[in-house]
């Protein structure tokens, strides 16, 4: 593991380096992307870095230099060419008073470098028992406060499933806790809508373009009626889905394998700092 904290390559990435005041420590006041490595070489760099300006928009950071963060994962991969690896990438907002106001602090930058395993080639999943919040301050936005996601992925894991899918309070199907789902009705390929407030995943906006789909926002029930379900995301790629709660699908289905087959032959072309 390397990691870079506001200009400074650290010498020991698991040692103290953000004081206890820190906005994004104790109210969760922070964004963050998360991508993959391949040979030395992040995935979609450009893509991830305009999110993570959006979700700084989006949750009123103050302004900060995108250029600082590419400093950040340059030095993070130079001379550590992981053949398989994650980048942590995590804005907050800096040293503050305690509490929810802000200071006058600039942001925290951190980006952290780490090994990844590859992602089974078939997974399964559940439904969470809580809804998304589609009308919620913070709908769409990729923010530090993952608690939510912790509680619903540890729900999973207590079924033996790798993820939990979330309604969103109209009952439509939205997304999975780091993850947007895929499925396929009568030869269709579909996946719901931003408005459902699922996250625009880089992922998901990638396979669109590649290999098409019709964005819709349906009932959970939809789900009995899939032939095929997958999963998209930075870390799992695509993701076929064997097992949804108690259903069992065809894994992987034809559409899923075309689109998984897709996804590697264009990959490559989104490898580099500048891409």
């Amino acid at each position: 593991m390397r990691a870079w904290l506001n200009g400074d390559l650290l010498t020991d990435p698991t040692a103290p380096a953000v004081p206890l005041t820190d906005h994004g420590f104790t109210v969760g006041d922070g964004v963050f992307e998360a991508v993959k490595v391949v040979d030395g070489r992040p995935f979609a760099l450009t893509r991830h870095l305009d999110r993570l300006q959006r979700s700084a928009q989006g949750l009123g950071l103050p302004a900060f230099e995108i250029d600082r963060v590419r400093e950040g994962v340059a030095a993070v991969l130079t001379d550590h060419p992981l053949p398989l690896g994650r980048l942590r990438i995590t804005v907050t907002g800096g040293n503050a008073p305690l509490g929810s106001g802000r200071g006058d602090d600039p942001c925290t930058i951190a980006v952290v470098a780490a090994p990844m395993s590859p992602q089974p080639a078939i997974t399964s999943i559940v439904t969470a028992p809580w809804p998304r919040n589609e009308r919620g301050a913070l709908a769409g936005v990729k923010t530090t406060s993952y608690a939510e996601n912790v509680v619903a992925l540890a729900h999973a894991a207590e079924r033996g499933a790798s993820e939990s899918v979330f309604t969103n309070l109209a009952g439509h199907l939205c997304e999975g806790t780091g993850t947007n789902v895929f499925y396929v009705v009568d030869g269709e390929l579909r996946t719901p809508t931003l408005a459902s407030g699922c996250l625009a995943g880089v992922t998901r906006a990638l396979l669109l373009e590649w290999y098409g789909g019709r964005e819709v926002d349906e009932p959970i029930g939809i789900a009995q009626h899939a032939d095929e379900v997958f999963l998209v995301s930075t870390t799992r790629d695509v993701q076929a889905v064997a097992v949804w709660d108690d259903r069992e699908l065809s894994a992987p289905g034809p559409v899923t394998r075309e689109a998984a087959a897709r996804w590697r032959d264009r990959e490559p072309e989104l490898l580099g700092l500048d891409r």
